[in-house]
Order: C-alpha cells, then sequence, then structure tokens
C-alpha cells in the first residue's frame, strides 16, 4: 500500500517531496526515500522510520536540483531492512536510474529466477529491484522504450515513477489496480507533481489536474509533459480496498470522494444490517466516516466512544505483568459515559484474523455496554491480496473458514453484520471496474504457483 511522491521544475525538489510524502504518510511507515536530481547527477537519502525522523533540514540540503521522487513503504511481514527502502538508486551502462514503486509483481519469483541465470545481482529483496534490471537489460535506445520494454515482461500491480538525470515518468499498470494523480504547481515555471493520492497536492498548494489512466505512462522533461500508451488495453480493476481503508479520507480517487464513499458504505450497511441501539460508535480513524453514514440512516446518535493514541510507535516495552488488552489500549480507550449501560453499534472497516475485533468488542464490555454490536463496513475478508497489500495468507484469515455467527460469537459480538458485495459495489456508482479479490475470490491478474505458496511472494516485500 506505499505512497510514492514525485515533482519536476521546482527549485525546492526535495523540500517538496517531503512535504508531499508527509501527506502520505498514512500509505506507509516503515521508511521514506528521496532521490533528487541536478541535471547531471542523482543524490540519494533513504531511512527507516516516519519521513519527519528520516530527514532533517540537512539532509534535504544535501538533496539539490529541480527533480525529485519520493517513497513512503508500508510494512510488511519481513523485509524490514534498509536494503528494501525506496527510491532504489543505480548507475548502469546507459546513465543513473531511480526507481520507486507502490504495488507488487505476481510473476517477481520467476523473473527473478531468470534474471539471476543471466547474471544479475540483486541487493534488496524488493520485487521493485526487478524493474532496474529488465530496464538495464533492454535493447531499446530511448529510457521511455526501456521501461515500455520491461513493462511488457511484468505481471501485477504498479504505480511507479522513474528518474533519470533530466526526466521524471510516471507509469500505471494496465488494470489501474493502484491509485496515480497527476497536478500542476504554479509558479514562475509551473512544476509538475505526482503523487499516489491527490491529498499529497493540497499541503504544497498543488492543483489536481487529473488521474493518470490505468496503461499510461506520462513523461515529464524539459520539453514539457507528454504520454504514451506502452501496454495494451485491459479491464480496469481498481483496488476497491483503497475506498474501504487505504486512501485518506479527504482524497479524491477517479472522481469519486473517499469520505463520500464510505459514509455511502455506512449507510448500506445500516439499510441492510439495521438494529436497535442507543448509540452508534466508530473504531478510529478508518471506521469513522461509515459510522457517521450508519447512525445518519438509522437515526441513531454517533459518538466517540472510542479515543485513539496517535503517538504509537512501531514499538513499545510491556510491562511484565500482564495488563489485559495491552496492545489494544496503546491504541484506543473508550469513553465509558458514552458507553455505560448502552445497547452500542461499533463500525469498523474489516476483519482479518479477529484477534483485534474480540478485544475491541470485550474493552467496551468493560466499559459498562449492555449490548455491543459490531458492524463491518466492507464484505468478509476471505482472501489473501497479490497485488502490493500485506494480507496473511488464506488459512490465517478468519472469514475465510468460520461463518458469520461463528465469528461473532468469537468476538464476543451480540450480532455482527458485514457489507454485502453487493452494496459496496452500488455505493460506488455500481460497475465492475473494481478488483475486490480480497472479498470475492475473483482475481483480476493471474498468478504463478510461487505467488501462492512462496513465502517471499506473500511477504509482498515490494511495495
Amino acid at each position: 500500500m506505499c505512497g510514492v511522491f514525485g515533482i519536476y521544475g521546482h527549485p525546492e525538489s526535495a523540500n517538496m517531496t517531503y512535504l508531499g510524502l508527509h501527506a502520505l504518510q498514512h500509505r506507509g511507515q516503515e521508511s521514506a526515500g528521496i532521490v533528487t536530481t541536478d541535471g547531471e547527477q542523482l543524490y540519494a537519502h533513504r531511512s527507516m522510520g516516519l519521513v519527519q525522523d528520516s530527514f532533517s533540514q540537512e539532509q534535504l540540503a544535501r538533496l539539490p536540483g529541480r527533480a525529485a521522487i519520493g517513497h513512503v513503504r508500508y510494512s510488511t511481514a519481513g523485509g524490514s531492512h534498509i536494503k528494501n527502502a525506496q527510491p532504489l538508486a543505480v548507475a548502469y551502462a546507459h546513465g543513473s536510474l531511480a526507481v520507486c514503486h507502490n504495488g507488487n509483481l505476481t510473476n517477481a519469483d520467476e523473473l527473478r529466477a531468470e534474471l539471476e541465470g543471466r547474471g544479475s545481482i540483486f541487493q534488496s529483496d524488493s520485487d521493485t529491484e526487478v524493474f532496474v534490471h529488465l530496464v538495464a537489460i533492454s535493447k531499446e535506445i530511448a529510457f521511455e522504450d526501456r521501461i515500455a520494454d520491461a513493462l511488457s515482461r511484468v505481471k501485477g500491480a504498479y504505480s511507479l515513477l522513474f528518474m533519470t538525470e533530466d526526466a521524471v515518468i510516471a507509469v500505471r499498470d494496465p488494470m489501474g489496480i493502484r491509485p496515480l494523480c497527476l497536478g500542476l504547481l504554479p509558479s514562475k515555471r509551473d512544476a509538475h507533481v505526482v503523487a499516489s493520492e491527490p491529498c499529497a497536492f493540497d499541503l504544497i498548494g498543488a492543483e489536481y489536474v487529473r488521474d493518470i489512466e490505468p496503461g499510461e505512462m506520462v513523461i515529464i522533461d524539459a520539453a514539457g509533459i507528454r504520454s504514451v500508451r506502452p501496454t495494451p488495453p485491459a479491464p480496469h480493476r481498481m483496488c476497491v480496498f483503497e475506498y474501504v481503508y487505504f486512501a485518506r479520507p479527504d482524497s479524491k480517487l477517479e472522481g469519486r470522494s473517499v469520505y463520500d464513499i464510505r459514509k455511502s458504505f455506512g449507510r448500506k450497511l445500516a439499510r441492510e444490517h439495521g438494529i436497535d441501539a442507543d448509540v452508534v460508535v466508530p473504531v478510529p480513524d478508518s471506521g469513522v466516516p461509515a459510522a457517521i453514514g450508519y447512525a445518519s440512516e438509522r437515526g441513531v446518535p454517533f459518538e466517540m466512544g472510542l479515543i485513539r493514541s496517535h503517538y504509537v510507535g512501531r514499538t513499545f516495552i510491556e510491562p511484565q505483568q500482564s495488563i489485559r488488552h495491552f496492545g489494544v489500549r496503546l491504541k484506543l480507550n473508550p469513553v465509558e459515559p458514552v458507553l455505560r449501560g448502552k445497547r452500542v453499534v461499533v463500525i469498523d472497516d474489516s476483519i482479518v484474523r479477529g484477534t483485534t475485533s474480540r478485544k475491541i468488542v470485550k474493552m467496551i464490555r468493560d466499559a459498562g455496554a449492555r449490548e455491543v454490536h459490531l458492524r463491518i463496513s466492507s464484505p468478509p475478508t476471505q482472501w489473501p491480496c497479490y497485488y502490493g497489500i500485506d494480507t496473511p495468507t488464506r488459512r490465517e484469515l478468519i472469514a475465510s473458514s468460520h461463518t458469520v455467527d461463528e465469528i461473532a460469537r468469537y468476538v464476543t459480538a451480540d450480532s455482527l453484520g458485514y457489507l454485502s458485495l453487493e452494496g459496496m459495489i452500488d455505493a460506488l456508482g455500481g460497475g465492475d471496474g473494481f478488483c475486490h479479490a480480497c472479498f470475492s475470490g475473483q482475481y483480476a491478474i493471474p498468478f504463478t504457483p510461487s505467488a501462492n505458496t512462496n513465502k517471499r511472494s506473500l511477504r509482498l516485500v515490494g511495495v
């Protein structure tokens, strides 16, 4: 679920990229990196951790140039190492190249084996590095043609930013599974910007122009901006989970307000699984818009019955003496006056393993709730994703092997209701232009057997 940001034609490209990545921090907290160019060479800095902790003013000052690309990486079940931080930057026979990637290649293992058999030496575990080697061995002359040649070999989901000494190139996969947007920063010389979400434009005062279309390659250099189509047309399959959880609610993706869509999910959920209650409470932050929609539809008060701490780091020292629900209480704490004696509807965006939901329900009961009804603003998550989401294997997904009633008993809720797939698609305006494999098992892109059985593929280390 990583975030990418790029800019061309601005004297403070590193600073602007830093701010853009800060706005995309929700898409990845494991590492951050920026590569810039001054027209002659590339300058890079990558670090583990959050954007604000990864760059000082002095470090940004050592990244000169009028163009930059940057990346924030989502934490996966493995591969948490500086060698996997992006953007990757290399020198090869035709000059210098940097690349960053949001998504996952479903044929990365077979390509890697082929490339290693030809003598390529990989420096990371990331499937993003496959692009670097494919570009390097291409027989094409123009850089954009070398990228097109590489794209003809890969399968999967990708929103990519490439940078050479004198150009930034943005590419979105033919199905448009991962988002990518184009913007403009007005100045004496207009600077073009690219980002995973348009919320990154707001912080730097850039104007949203349009989404980069599925299968489109946008080249930005001294001659201006131009667009080509290096891959054959394919059915449009935007990741529906971007609307459920990933994207910031103040973003628009392909013309749809994420906030409005999540409220619509909540309204649909209320129609499908309404119940008499005294209060509707979201699991913050991703459950808030859906809870507002649910409460409005049912005519029940909306309250923030759970308060989230925004200062929880990646690690925390747990006391030797056991504290009930310790891990969840690091992030959430109940507001007892809102909950005591009430029939509570709790709205969350999804259930994965079920362990967190179980702790949340018990925490609300401990705060004095009379009834706890859990409502989920997406369908049951039954299938792993191979396109850039760190979902567990199928046997770890509770909905893949348990009925709704069984899950309700496990999480100790008085009742449980999921938004139907049909209701979700209807709230999105209908049509079949979405990838919902995690809910339906209908995978948009075939994957090789290794993507299903090989541990490295399941770690999705390239996102």
